[in-house]
């Protein structure tokens, strides 16, 4: 059986406009698709469907982090140039032990506090740096990895708002994507 060949994930979104241009800046491409209450960006590296389907209501603040692992310091230094140039970069963590492994990773957050960690992996470590090991003994699962220090709502940026205006069709908010529908 052959791998999968693309990955899909589906978040829900306090505020579509502000997750637009949030997304934007960080994958450094405009979305693939956008429709009332509904965006969708398609990566090629790493290979990656990724969709917005605003739902305040759903928005969960304890869903952890996505991440990207990068396969070199110099696409590590490239990256995290980007985001400070866009504003996004929330903090750096070099020389750091996290989920036992040596890493050097830089965090953005989302308008709805997502969490994306962006990290080259240097070697396996036999310890999790201090700052981590307390948050991993006080989880109720002991399963859980990178763990990153609590970010204050307030540090997120605020963003440019976006070159086109979405236009609300009165669809209700979530009901775009339906199954068979497409969307995603």
């Amino acid at each position: 059986m052959s791998t999968f060949p693309r990955m899909h994930v589906s978040l829900y979104v306090s505020d579509l406009a502000a997750t637009v241009n949030f997304y934007t800046a960080f994958f450094g491409q405009p979305a693939a698709k956008i429709k009332p209450g509904y965006a969708k960006y398609v990566l090629d590296e790493p290979s990656l469907i990724i969709s917005f389907v605003q739902n305040p209501e759903r928005v969960h603040s304890n869903f952890g982090h996505l991440g990207f692992q990068v396969e070199t310091l110099m696409q590590l230094e490239a990256r995290l140039a980007a985001a400070q140039r866009a504003g996004l970069v929330q903090r750096q963590e070099m020389g750091t032990s996290c989920c036992y492994a040596k890493q050097d990773k830089f965090w953005v957050t989302d308008p709805d506090g997502t969490e994306w960690e962006v990290y080259y992996f240097h070697e396996d470590a036999e310890f999790n740096d201090p700052r981590y090991q307390q948050e991993y003994d006080q989880a109720a699962d002991s399963s859980q990895c990178c763990i990153a220090p609590a970010v204050a709502t307030e540090t997120v940026p605020t963003m440019a708002p976006m070159a086109f205006t979405l236009v609300d069709t009165g669809t209700a908010a979530g009901s775009a994507c339906t199954p068979g529908g497409g969307c995603c």
